[in-house]
């Protein structure tokens, strides 16, 4: 499920350029807090991995660039989207934006204008996604002293399909509880892919933007569109939207 935030301000909303970890802390600071501990302490697990199951877009709307301050001053309203495949996070979020009103990103609040929830439903092994936030794919490797590094991919990237499918499979095992099912996930990307390199927190995170071409088992497509593609998800990272599915025409 999809929800789209309308914000409004009556000052100008000023915002640092790598303000993911405020829009996360908003999100906790919303949902109802046993949920917060919940998916902040333990989250969905397969195997050693652990899954928030949600994520969310860049903040959307009218800015100007400051330089000197490294910052983002949106002027009029502007506009945020979160998804995630689990229902109690959604309708906690909703109901905590609309009884709340306004939701606080570092030093600033902002009023909820409006709450628009929609349903993408994949149909078929094919569907086309537009990216809301960058998708990150990455591998945790060793250098020869022992030390850990991460190594980022990019579509057309060898490795790359078999990142995004295996991380699709780990959520599904995640949250059914079971297997996922059996075929291959192939990424393509459609037309010019932007590389995104984000500051989280004093790390540096590289995903790319664009529209890519999903095929694959349904049932794990539909886990890209509803929880993320990719990793860092609940970072803000791997938020996408549905372009066209099934036999449409893309």
């Amino acid at each position: 499920m999809h929800l789209f935030i309308t914000l409004t301000s009556q000052k100008e909303l000023e915002l640092p350029v790598h303000y993911n970890h405020l829009v996360q802390a908003a999100v906790y600071g919303t949902i109802d807090p046993e949920l917060a501990v919940f998916l902040h302490d333990k989250g969905y697990e397969s195997g050693s991995r652990r899954f928030k199951l949600f994520t969310f877009s860049r903040v959307s709307g009218r800015f100007e660039a400051n330089r000197d301050k490294n910052t983002l001053r949106f002027t009029g309203d502007v506009s945020l989207t979160l998804s995630s495949p689990v229902n109690d996070f959604c309708q906690s979020i909703a109901n905590g934006f609309l009884t709340r009103g306004q939701i606080r990103l570092g030093s600033h609040f902002a009023e909820v204008k409006a709450v628009t929830v929609r349903q993408f439903t994949v149909r078929g092994e094919k569907v086309l996604l537009r990216t809301l936030s960058p998708v990150v794919a990455y591998s945790t490797m060793r250098r020869l002293d022992g030390r850990k590094y991460t190594c980022y991919f990019q579509p057309g990237d060898p490795d790359y399909s078999g990142l995004i499918e295996n991380n699709l499979r780990k959520k599904y095992q995640a949250f059914f509880n079971r297997e996922a099912p059996p075929g291959e996930v192939k990424v393509r990307k459609t037309g010019n892919l932007k590389m995104n390199l984000v500051n989280y927190k004093g790390t540096i995170i590289k995903g790319y933007s664009g529209l890519m071409e999903l095929t694959g088992p349904t049932e794990l497509l539909q886990m890209a569109v509803d929880g993320g593609l990719g990793g860092k998800n609940a970072q803000g990272f791997g938020c996408v939207e549905m372009v066209v599915s099934g036999n449409e025409q893309f």
